[in-house]
Order: structure tokens, then C-alpha cells, then sequence
């Protein structure tokens, strides 16, 4: 049997599959086919050390068969396969190239809906989706300040009336404000500007969650996450795109009491989503009756199905 180094395995892989690949998703595919079987030293995490050894040779080899993808998850890819029009780095240029659908076939706006869904039915919340290009263009960062989602806990049809009004005579926060960020997929190659993302855009929250639909099954990926969430409280949802009430919290958000008012007034200042959802909040919530058609639309579980089927 023909032994194979991590750049041929590689090579061989995106031959194949005609379609750029993360680092773990090459390793996914060499394992299903017998190649690993073929590396004659592989280490602990075989698919780090394929990411290594294209990142090295597509920046210090300048006669390298490989680019790297402009791409969030950063995803590989060979020179001769490439189409025109995508956007690729190839050591320190970077041309384009035109763009090859996603294999996944849906986008992250697509997972809203199921978020919604999983929200409303299950965690008692009502959504509300922030569009980011809303917000003040002036701003930096703003991917790292807005979430994809916002929600709120009412207590209205769990509580009794004069313990509702109650609470609010005395002050005590009975509402609960929640923050999502929402990714297709999760995996080493996005893990961690994902997660901080989410961590970034939920400090104003009672709960913040990253729901995505992919999640890497590696059991090493699984116990970093594990520990990401345990010590930023950041919970995680897994959506299921062909049962969505087969989508499940995985890991539990640490709930937090305060709510750091100040963000929010800075989010509210940004973008008009976000300020309506918190005037909307404020009605409901002194009226003791939740509009539900203020928030985000529910789908039945069908409608959400065949809605990223038709993608």
C-alpha cells in the first residue's frame, strides 16, 4: 500500500470531493475512505496536523497546488479546481474567483427560524431577529456587539397576576432577556471566534446561547466546548433541520441576575430591531399581555423542513 504524506493525503481528498474542505472535514473524509490507513504517523489529532502543514506550505511554498479559501470556517482548496470568480489567499496574494455553492445548501439566516421555533415551544421565549445592516454604518465591530437573535422570558402565563404586580413594585427582575448567535456549523476550524462572538454579544443578557445546526461530534471538540461553555456560561443548541423538535440545548447557559443596562441602551442607540423589541418588551410586560405577532413568526415544523430542502 502507496504511503501517503499529510499534503498528498490532502491533495487526494479535495480531488475527490471537487469542493474546498476544512482541515477536519479532510480528515472526516480520508477516515470514511481507508485513507488514514495510509499516513504512517498520525499523533493525536491527525487533523490539526493537516491544517499545519497546508497553512505552512501554501505561505512558504510559492509553487504550492493549495489555496486557502476566503471563508469562515477557513476552508482549502486546489489551485487547478478553482472557479472563476471565488476568493482564495494563495501565500500572500489573494485573487478572486467565483464562488461555488456551500455543500451544507442553506445559509445561517435559514436557522433563524428554527431557533425561533425551538425557543418558543421550548424555553418559553419569544424571538425577535436584529438586522445588523440596520444599524449605525459609523460603528466598528458591530458583528461582535449585535446578536443574530434576541429574546425575553415572560412570566405572564406561569405566574398569578398579583404576584406579577408584585414584583414590579418591589423591583425584582421577573423578565428574562436572552442573546443568540447563530452558526451553520461548529468545528476546531470556527470554534473559537464563534464562541467569543456569542460571548461578546450577550454580556447585556440574562442567558447567551450559539445554536447551530453542524456540530462536530470529536469527542476532544466536545470537551473543549464543554469547558468554553462551563467557564464563560455561554449555552449551546443544537438545532435539527430535519426534526426541529429533536433540537436540544446541549449545554446549559448560566443564567446571570443583572442585566448590564448599559449595553443595552448602546444596542438600542445602534440598531431600530433591537431598540423596537425593547419598547415592545416594556409594553407587553406593563400590560401583562405578550403580542405575540410583534416577535418573530412561527412556522410549523414542516414549513421549516422543506424551507432548507428547497435550498
Amino acid at each position: 500500500m502507496e504511503k501517503l504524506t499529510f499534503l498528498k493525503l490532502a491533495e487526494k481528498v479535495l480531488s475527490e470531493e471537487n469542493r474546498p474542505l476544512t482541515h477536519v472535514e479532510i480528515w472526516d473524509f480520508a477516515v470514511s475512505k481507508g485513507y488514514n490507513k495510509q499516513i504512517s504517523t498520525q499523533g493525536k489529532t491527525p487533523w490539526q496536523t493537516i491544517g499545519a502543514r497546508l497553512y505552512v506550505d501554501i505561505k512558504e511554498n510559492p509553487n504550492s497546488i493549495f489555496v486557502r479559501m476566503k471563508t469562515k470556517p477557513v476552508r482549502f482548496f486546489l489551485k487547478r479546481l478553482i472557479a472563476e470568480g471565488q476568493l482564495v489567499e494563495s501565500g500572500t496574494a489573494t485573487y478572486e474567483k467565483s464562488s461555488k455553492p456551500s455543500k451544507l445548501g442553506f445559509l445561517e439566516k435559514d436557522l433563524y427560524p428554527f431557533v425561533t421555533y425551538y425557543c418558543y415551544y421550548y424555553m418559553n421565549v419569544y424571538t425577535k431577529r436584529i438586522m445588523h445592516e440596520k444599524s449605525d454604518k459609523k460603528s466598528k465591530y458591530l458583528e461582535w456587539l449585535h446578536p443574530d437573535l434576541v429574546g425575553v422570558y415572560f412570566p405572564v402565563n406561569d405566574w398569578e397576576i398579583g404576584v406579577i404586580d408584585l414584583s414590579k413594585e418591589t423591583g425584582a427582575s421577573v423578565l428574562r432577556l436572552y442573546s443568540f448567535e447563530v452558526k451553520r456549523e461548529l468545528g476546531f476550524g470556527n470554534l473559537r471566534e464563534s464562541f467569543f462572538q456569542a460571548v461578546s454579544n450577550s454580556t447585556w443578557a440574562n442567558e447567551g446561547y450559539l445554536a447551530a445546526a453542524l456540530i462536530d461530534e470529536d469527542k476532544e471538540f466536545k470537551q473543549e466546548l464543554k469547558r468554553l461553555s462551563n467557564a464563560f456560561g455561554i449555552g449551546v443548541i443544537r438545532l435539527d433541520i430535519n426534526d426541529p423538535d429533536s433540537s436540544e440545548v446541549i449545554f446549559q447557559a448560566r443564567y446571570k441576575s443583572d442585566i448590564d443596562w448599559e449595553t443595552v441602551n448602546k444596542l438600542a442607540e445602534e440598531n431600530p430591531d433591537f431598540k423596537e423589541f425593547i419598547l415592545r418588551v416594556r409594553k407587553d410586560f406593563s400590560g401583562n399581555e405578550i403580542w405575540k405577532e410583534q416577535y418573530d413568526k412561527l412556522f410549523e415544523p414542516e414549513r421549516l423542513i422543506e424551507s432548507i430542502k428547497l435550498k
